[in-house]
């Protein structure tokens, strides 16, 4: 089973992962704000996960790794 791990710090919350995630199983949390203000991506379905990694690739800061 995969799983992504999200540096919230990090993510500026700019949803690329969110549309590159074939699953669709990638949102942006709206309850939580990381110290730059921006909500963080969140993976909400990890079983569903096939570490496909194309959030991680897409990710512009890097935020993302993949664990498989």
């Amino acid at each position: 089973m995969a799983n992504i791990l999200v540096d919230e710090e990090i993510c500026k919350g700019c949803g690329l992962c969110v549309s590159a995630c074939p699953k669709k199983i990638i949102v942006m949390d709206k309850a939580t704000l990381n110290s730059k203000g921006y909500h963080p991506a969140v993976l909400f379905d990890q079983a569903a996960c096939t570490g496909c990694a194309a959030c991680a690739v897409i990710c512009p800061d890097i935020a993302i790794t993949v664990e498989r």
